[in-house]
């Protein structure tokens, strides 16, 4: 049974920073493109990164650009988001998912992904 699982996520205040990670099970995603989405309350599910399965080739939302960091340990089967200068409007579900289809191009749409992790609470404070 394919499982992602992501880490606990946390509170903090605005600028500080905090690390998730999806860890996966039950198959390799080596070769696979994976991303984070998330989704905050009354909103619509967003792509915020997302990256090719060697890691060569990433994918941002403009709203965090040159805060957050996407990375891959295909050894561990483990994604990682880092999160830094966060900001009240970052406060969301955030979500790993997998697009087992594809493997360098990194897709913006929900659609594109079929496998999703349980979700996780980022929540930042002003």
């Amino acid at each position: 049974q394919v499982q992602l699982v992501e880490s606990e996520g946390g509170s903090v205040q605005a600028g500080g920073s905090l690390r998730l990670s999806c860890a996966a099970s039950g198959r390799s995603f080596s070769n696979t493109v994976m991303a984070w989405f998330r989704q905050a309350p009354g909103k619509e599910r967003e792509f915020v990164a997302g990256i090719s399965r060697s890691g060569g080739r990433t994918n941002y939302a403009d709203s965090v650009k040159g805060r957050f960091s996407i990375s891959r340990d295909n050894a561990k089967n483990t994604m990682y988001l880092q999160m830094t200068s966060l900001k009240p409007e970052d406060t969301a579900v955030y979500y790993c998912a997998v697009d087992s289809r594809h493997t360098l191009v990194v897709y913006t749409t929900l659609y594109e992904y079929d496998h999703w992790g349980q979700g996780t609470q980022v929540t930042v404070s002003s």
